[in-house]
């Protein structure tokens, strides 16, 4: 069943995903305004939601500039990639058992979209599928709270708008990367949990892709 939502709710997931989407970018002022009056709502949930993102270091509040959404460091994503790997890997090893073959079968769709998004650069459109496939998973795992806390940690992940470079670099490591996506189904169709765990942790959640999340 779907959690109640307030409307500082509805606020913090207007902002996060503007952020997620690039349309909020690291350093830059969020207009409490603006948010106002897109949403048709009053500045106290406003307020409530930027103190929340404020708090959990998505946001910093700086004096006399107000709230600004935070850049984070190569080092500060390396941190919040393995802790995201441990977590991850304990909800895929608690989904196992729960996915459908409907699911399985979504998530074999996702990766196929995910190819053709990459080699047309449509590099958004690959974090929208890749988001939906982890989200097959999560959402199984049973576990709410461990559902919203790695929520919250992905959505410090600021920088998801790619752009590939002379090299074509940004296509090559998001191509290994769906090759991992479906070494992970491969898991999940012969229900291993314990080989989950470690390989979310261990290969898809590593050091190289922490590095590359933060400079791209």
């Amino acid at each position: 069943m779907e959690k109640f939502k307030s409307l500082k709710d509805h606020v913090y997931d207007y902002i996060a995903e503007q952020i997620l989407e690039g349309k909020l970018a690291p350093e830059q002022k969020i207009n409490e305004s603006v948010i106002c009056e897109k949403l048709s709502i009053s500045r106290t949930p406003v307020r409530e939601a930027l103190i929340q993102l404020s708090s959990e270091g998505v946001l910093k509040n700086m004096a006399r500039k107000g709230f600004v959404v935070k850049a984070l460091s190569e080092k500060e994503v390396a941190e919040l990639y393995s802790v995201i790997g441990v977590l991850d890997g304990y909800a895929a090893k608690l989904a196992v058992n729960n996915l459908t073959d409907k699911d399985l079968a979504n998530m074999d769709f996702y990766i196929e979209s995910m190819d053709l998004a990459i080699k047309a650069s449509n590099f958004e459109m690959y974090h929208i599928q890749q988001i939906a496939f982890h989200n097959i998973y999560l959402q199984e795992c049973g576990n709410e709270t461990l559902i919203d806390t790695i929520e919250k940690m992905k959505s410090k992940l600021l920088k998801k708008s790619y752009v590939d470079d002379e090299k074509g670099r940004t296509k090559e490591i998001l191509l290994t990367t769906n090759e991992e996506h479906r070494k992970i189904l491969e898991l999940f169709k012969k229900k291993d949990g314990e080989a989950l765990a470690k390989y979310l942790l261990d290969v898809h959640w590593t050091q190289t892709y922490a590095e590359f999340d933060a400079i791209i």
